[in-house]
């Protein structure tokens, strides 16, 4: 069983429960998620099963697309409802749409975000919300055992670069603003509401988000969790939404095999002009020679559409090697 499944995760679970889920309805071990969403987090989650796992590394770089509610007037040490409140609530007029909309500004673009203390992030192997809960319960003198040298770690994790495409504000209530952000991946919605609120001078963190498109998968050809459960049925349901091994990755360039290149692709062999079906000029330049654009990946497709392996130019301009060969 090889393909993707993209599920609509509700409030609640973690990214590895579901992973944990799936595995038990489908019996393949087999699975695992590529972009993690917070339990507070709802939405698209594509997981990877069978073969596909190695296929992962695609899809978990791929831009996200969130709708995204941030409250304005309270700041706390996860950037989300699910922290803990840091300082006291503000109390003074709450800023309107068009100064919320001015400060977004700054986080239109790409610039060096912060991620969160409370985040997976590795500090020379170290998770960052181990450090910063260690440190927490230092200051609460509740800290003991084997914790207590990693509340001695003061280091946070360093700002990476991320880009966020479009930030567009779609309503304001009182003091929740509710936006769709388009960013790269890598970008934590938590931090831009932590950085929004203290830009903002009134504290603020992010009360509710849902990831509407990752990459190519979108809400909707998502299945919901509750429709992929172990009750009878789960398992029919998940495998009709399974999207083929062969469908993967429909955005990068796909080259047609001759018989003679699919034996090549299978023994990790550089393919060629001569392996090239000619039927498929979108991947031959001038004079019918290949041109393969440097480091990019090609989808090599055997004669009747099936993906063999992954591509990339040779050292020779004309050689196309198969750097993930999947058969």
């Amino acid at each position: 069983m090889d393909g993707l499944l993209i599920v609509d995760k509700p409030v609640g679970p973690t990214s590895h429960d579901v992973v944990a889920r799936l595995r038990r309805v489908l019996g393949e071990p087999r699975i695992g998620h590529t972009g993690t969403l917070d339990p507070l987090a709802s939405g698209v989650l594509p997981l990877v099963v069978g073969r596909a796992t190695r296929l992962a590394r695609f899809l978990s770089g791929a831009d996200k697309v969130y709708e995204a509610t941030v409250r304005l007037g309270m700041a706390t040490d996860s950037g989300d409802r699910n922290g803990t409140p840091m300082g006291a609530p503000y109390v003074g007029p709450i800023p309107d749409a068009e100064a919320v909309d001015r400060a977004l500004e700054a986080f239109r673009g790409r610039y060096l975000q912060r991620p969160p203390d409370l985040s997976a992030k590795k500090i020379d192997g170290k998770r960052s919300y181990k450090l910063a809960r260690a440190r927490a319960r230092l200051r609460d003198k509740t800290l003991a055992g084997p914790d207590i040298a990693l509340a001695d770690d003061a280091r946070t994790p360093a700002p990476a670069a991320v880009t966020a495409y479009s930030i567009t504000i779609m309503s304001v209530s009182e003091s929740d603003v509710t936006m769709v952000v388009e960013c790269s991946a890598g970008f934590y919605v938590r931090a831009l509401a932590r950085d929004l609120g203290d830009r903002l001078g009134v504290g603020a963190h992010l009360s509710a988000l849902r990831r509407t498109r990752s990459g190519d998968a979108t809400l909707s050809t998502a299945v919901e969790l509750a429709q992929v459960d172990e009750s009878v049925g789960g398992r029919t349901r998940a495998v009709e939404a399974l999207v083929p091994l062969d469908e993967m990755l429909p955005g990068l360039p796909t080259v047609h095999l001759t018989d003679q290149g699919v034996k090549k692709v299978r023994t990790g062999r550089d393919v060629a002009k001569s392996d090239v079906d000619g039927d498929a000029p979108s991947v031959l330049g001038g004079g019918g020679q290949p041109e393969w654009t440097p480091e990019a990946w090609y989808r090599l497709v055997d004669p009747t559409g099936h993906l063999l392996a992954l591509g990339q130019p040779a050292s020779s301009p004309s050689l196309l090697h198969p750097s993930l060969v999947l058969v």
